[in-house]
């Protein structure tokens, strides 16, 4: 049994392509990435995060991050707005387009090769990019509620992010 069947997070809309779920604190949220990361369906997703600076955006990434596998040091790709990682299944990309002054700038950087590739795609404000970036699979809202807890709306408009929605219908 997964510490998320211990405390599961609390479900408050059930609609069919929205769930909200509140984590208590750090461990809610590794054991959302944990539940995440076994997915089959994630291994090809693109998942965009969306919430104010210290939401727990980057947190949520590295915590998914070492569930797939990761090893090493996770850093955030503030700065050089991509950083690639790899485990013996899986590549996977950590964008952050937080600095993007323009929508081409994405286009510009070559990213449309690494959105046509297989593996997974996290994107930090994603807005940044406009509608560049394909649709996401699962859109992830995180609002601090206080300093632990965060209120998170799970978003999909793809099948994949449906059937991924479908682990939080229960």
């Amino acid at each position: 049994m997964t510490a998320a069947n211990h405390n599961p997070p609390i479900v408050e809309s059930t609609m069919q392509d929205e769930r909200v779920l509140t984590w208590q604190d750090e461990t809610a949220t590794a054991a959302f990435a944990a539940e995440l990361a076994a997915m089959p369906e994630v291994r090809n997703a693109y998942i965009t995060l969306h919430g104010d600076l210290g939401a727990g955006k980057t947190t949520l990434v590295r915590h998914l991050l070492r569930s797939l596998g990761v090893q090493g040091r996770i850093k955030s790709p503030t700065y050089a707005v991509v950083e690639p990682h790899e485990t013996p299944q899986l590549n996977i990309w950590h964008f952050d387009f937080y600095r993007f002054d323009d929508p081409r700038e994405w286009e510009d950087a070559g990213f449309r090769d690494i959105f046509a590739s297989e593996g997974l795609k996290l994107a930090e404000w994603p807005e940044k990019a406009a509608s560049l970036t394909p649709p996401a699979d699962l859109a992830i809202y995180i609002e601090a509620i206080d300093e632990t807890q965060r209120r998170v709306t799970l978003r999909t408009s793809t099948e994949r992010g449906r059937h991924m929605l479908q682990h939080w219908s229960q």
